[in-house]
């Protein structure tokens, strides 16, 4: 039988991904619970596989590395020296170098680079101080121990019932259905155009096939459907060296790692929860001595959770700090003239200026934060997701920054309005109501305004006079009332089309900077919509009518 390396070494690498993952938070639960033999043992199990496997490939470099790894794990299993904080850095830097040596290896450079070169004579002189003979022995005991221990299924089936499945494919899988939306919605709209008759039984027929598709479309949706658990994990290991590095100490806690969300919501999230656990380190969590003084535990803690409301994930990161500074952010909204009347904000409003481009209350500049970069990419980034985030705080005890994200990003509830000659979508979630625009706002075409709406300023905008569309409105204007978080503004628009499940298209790179729009939709009668951005027409809105 003819052997594919090519694909033995693709499964070599996840699988090592996988196992040094595992074992970097083994060692970091071994660091809170040193005398804990089963997290140990644990340790040593994965140590040993990803040595096997690099054995078995032939890569002597990166095998001799991971040896000399595994006879110091023995000498820890044997209790041979304690479990220290210098000792599990130690063992991290091994992780983290064999993450580095096992893509190289299989990219053909097996050649260890300098820093790995002094991380084997670290391991080495710290394997030294007891016989390596009987280290040796004591290794090879205890990975027949583990060989016998472990069930070999050599048919080669996986036994948890689960299927690695490349990216690409699930995407296509997901255009595929969004294809077959279109169609079936131009096959519906031929079918009650035809009338009664052979068409209805026609039409009788497709909304049974039409209930099979969306149960198609569920499972395919469900399959893109991952845990949040192995992102969140990543966290925490970034807390306890940047901690350390900086004087602090703090650990990170995960609730509710059995969520799941859509994969590509899950890769885009990463940039912003690092900026923000980041902060939270910097600004929220003090020192251990400002800690005691206080009465807290020396340790902070942070808390990276998730959970499903109405249809959203929402995504949580506390901690037990000193919260943030009120006080101190007004004072910089004043200077910056990002606040008039700043005795009258509540607190969602004073915390909401943390999110503004180039804002830091930092009094200096740390490799943490200071600059007044990261809030705002962060609240963009979460915009593009369609979210929001918001932030709670109590002084001295700790702040919760709250995102709110939906499931999918593929397919949205939408609802449908005409402008001009053209159709735009709404996501249905930010859509509170719809009336008819006062004869004599109509009156005045301008571009923005504000109407009375049961007693509160409703600030509109024209969509015709914003994306600068031809011709002049009809006899008959409505407003779309649309909310993002806490603010609300009216959409002026021409039709209501109604609601329709659509499958959002990205925009190409040259349009994919257009302000107010997120995405773009196929109608079922083959034409192009585009997707409305609500956050970015909202801001827009509310600036223009203050100005």
């Amino acid at each position: 039988m003819e052997i594919d390396r090519q694909a033995i070494m693709q499964t070599f690498l996840v699988e090592s991904e996988e196992h040094l993952r595992e074992m970097e938070e083994a060692l970091i639960a071994l660091e809170n619970r040193p005398d804990d033999q089963e997290t140990l043992d644990t340790i040593f199990r994965v140590a040993h596989t990803v040595k096997g496997g690099a054995s078995c490939l032939g890569f002597e470099t990166l095998t001799g590395f991971a040896h000399v790894l595994e006879d110091l794990l023995v000498r820890l299993c044997r209790r041979d020296f304690p479990v220290t904080g210098r000792i599990i850095t130690l063992l991290l830097q091994s992780v983290d170098a064999l993450a580095q040596m096992v893509p190289e290896a299989i990219g053909g450079n097996e050649e260890l680079t300098p820093a790995h070169a002094a991380l084997l004579s670290q391991l080495r002189a710290q394997v030294s101080s007891v016989a390596v003979e009987q280290a040796e022995e004591i290794s090879l005991l205890t990975a027949q121990s583990v060989e016998t221990a472990r069930p070999i299924n050599q048919s080669g089936v996986n036994r948890t019932g689960t299927l690695r499945v490349e990216i690409e494919k699930l995407d296509r899988m997901l255009n595929l259905t969004g294809e077959m939306a279109v169609a079936r919605e131009r096959i519906r709209q031929m079918l009650e155009r035809a009338g009664r008759g052979p068409g209805e039984q026609i039409l009788e027929a497709h909304r049974e096939e039409d209930r099979l598709y969306t149960e198609l479309q569920e499972l395919v949706m469900k399959v893109r459907m991952v845990p949040v658990g192995p992102t969140f994990r990543q966290f925490i290991r970034t807390v306890r060296d940047l901690a350390i590095s900086h004087g602090k100490n703090a650990r990170l806690t995960i609730e509710g790692a059995d969520v799941e969300v859509d994969t590509s919501v899950i890769e885009l999230l990463k940039d912003p929860l690092t900026h923000m656990i980041r902060n939270a380190l910097d600004h929220g969590i003090e020192t251990p001595d400002v800690r005691r003084a206080a009465g807290k535990n020396p340790q902070g803690q942070l808390t990276l959770s998730a959970h499903h409301e109405a249809g959203n994930i929402v995504i949580q990161i506390s901690d037990d700090g000193c919260g943030f500074n009120r006080e101190r952010i007004i004072e910089r909204a004043v200077e910056r003239g990002l606040a008039c009347d700043a005795d009258r904000m509540t607190d969602s409003e004073v915390y909401r200026l943390v999110f503004e481009a180039g804002f830091s209350t930092a009094e200096t500049v740390t490799d943490l934060s200071g600059r007044g970069v990261g809030m705002d990419v962060v609240r963009r980034n979460i915009e593009s997701l369609r979210g929001t985030v918001e932030i709670d705080s109590r002084k001295g005890l700790g702040a919760t920054i709250s995102i709110r994200l939906p499931l999918t990003l593929a397919i949205i509830d939408g609802f449908s309005v005409g402008v001009a000659d053209e159709t735009f979508v709404i996501p249905l979630d930010s859509v509170l109501e719809c009336l008819e625009l006062p004869g004599e706002e109509r009156r005045h075409p301008d571009t923005c305004g504000v109407i009375n709406l049961r007693g509160e300023a409703l600030p509109y905008v024209r969509l015709r006079r914003l994306f600068d569309l031809p011709g002049r409105a009809g006899a008959r204007e409505n407003i779309v009332v649309v909310q993002h978080g806490t603010d609300r503004v009216g959409l002026v628009v021409e039709e209501l089309h109604g609601e329709n499940q659509t499958v959002i298209k990205p925009l190409s790179k040259l349009f994919r900077n257009l302000p107010g729009i997120s995405g773009s939709a196929i109608l079922g009668d083959g034409r192009v919509a585009l997707v409305l951005d609500v956050p970015t027409l909202l801001r827009k809105v509310t600036t223009q009518s203050i100005a």
